[in-house]
């Protein structure tokens, strides 16, 4: 399989700053003041693994017209030149009493000075990568400048994928699937579980991933427990029931799929969760079109989760969004109201707990188009599968 080409063609980001700045206009605001990794990235391209480091700020101003601006650390200067940003002022940073507050008071106190709204990120699954001591100085210093939840926005925009962002997606779930197939060649009874999860994230590599940074899942006698904490030195065993849950990376997109095995032989219960789920992702898939919302998603897989769930389980959603992120929004909630349109990219994640405490989770990516959904991932076999 052919891969992508690596980045964006200047357009994307014009393209993405354009529809920014016209729903900037709508909502009154001359700018957006964004802090954290996939916002900076999605208008300015720039993609770097230095954001782990905690040490330096870095930002991106986006204006009512014209390109972007970057206020970034003097070490980032050169990447963030290979982008479409040409306004790009940097210190040495860095610097602890004055770590990029100067040069966004000097960019924002004209607007400040008029009394003018910008936008920043405020809402649910935001958070502020900046200093609060910085942020708190940064405002006392722009006196009247106003300051609105811009979430909503930012929020919208990513939701939808170009075809270009879709085409990146499509190609590590590829990877992520044909990962997947070749489980059944490395996982064996007596593997400890913690070995398993590197010759996955092996496998994942040897099949073209830039990365597998998220992989968690659990075995256990009969059914597993949990999902989410590291991987024991336990060996796998004959009656286990096996999950693991790969979130792969290329080119800065995700894939988010998990996949369940049972070693050795398979319990009736098992067999019975695994077909209950197998069939309301199938739901969940017929249920994503143009116009339908993410609580009609939700509905549609419980309906058919509710023939049998012990526990009623408490993960309080079925799915979400994604791209640039593991999870994005929206969320396949009761709650959730976001109306599903064309080109977003979904997970469908149903689960349920039945007997004893056990869970199973069954994951699929998909994404919608004017006809309904279509897979990214290649389909989890219809019956549990045995190594």
């Amino acid at each position: 399989m052919t891969a992508p080409d690596r980045g964006f063609r200047e357009e994307e980001f014009a393209s993405r700053t354009a529809r920014a700045q016209e729903r900037m206009a709508e909502a009154g605001l001359v700018g957006l003041l964004l802090t954290t990794e996939p916002e900076v990235r999605y208008f300015s391209g720039f993609h770097t693994l230095f954001w782990q480091s905690p040490t330096r700020p870095w930002f991106l101003f986006v204006p009512a017209t014209g390109k972007p601006i970057a206020i970034v650390p003097g070490i980032g200067a050169d990447l963030m030149r290979r982008t479409w940003i040409d306004d790009i002022r940097t210190w040495d940073a860095p610097v602890p009493e004055d770590d990029g507050v100067s040069l966004l008071t000097d960019l924002l106190t004209p607007y400040a000075q008029r009394g003018e709204t910008i936008g920043l990120m405020k809402g649910h699954e935001t958070h502020l990568r900046m200093p609060l001591a910085d942020y708190e100085r940064l405002l006392a210093g722009l006196g009247a400048l106003q300051i609105a939840d811009a979430t909503g926005l930012v929020r919208s925009l990513r939701m939808v994928k170009s075809e270009a962002e879709i085409e990146k997606i499509a190609h590590i779930c590829a990877i992520g699937s044909r990962t997947f197939a070749r489980v059944p060649h490395f996982a064996n009874a007596g593997q400890p579980l913690e070995n398993l999860f590197r010759a996955f994230r092996r496998e994942g590599l040897a099949q073209g991933a830039d990365d597998v940074p998220y992989l968690v899942g659990g075995a256990d006698t009969g059914g597993y427990r949990d999902v989410i904490s590291p991987p024991s030195r336990r060996p796998l065993a004959t009656g286990d029931i096996l999950m693991l849950d790969s979130g792969a990376n290329w080119d800065g997109y995700f894939c988010d799929f998990d996949r369940n095995y049972a070693i050795g032989s398979a319990d009736d219960a098992s067999r019975w969760a695994y077909d209950i789920l197998w069939r309301a992702t199938e739901a969940g898939i017929a249920a994503a079109r143009p116009g339908a919302t993410c609580r009609d998603l939700f509905l549609a897989m419980q309906g058919v989760i509710a023939e049998k769930d012990d526990q009623g389980g408490d993960v309080g959603r079925f799915g979400h969004g994604l791209g640039m992120q593991l999870t994005e929004w929206p969320s396949h909630a009761a709650w959730d109201t976001t109306e599903i349109t064309e080109n977003m990219v979904l997970t469908l994640e149903p689960s349920l707990g039945y007997g004893d405490g056990r869970i199973m989770v069954h994951e699929e990516d998909i994404v919608v188009r004017a006809g309904g959904a279509r897979l990214l991932t290649e389909r989890a076999a219809p019956e549990l599968p045995i190594i």
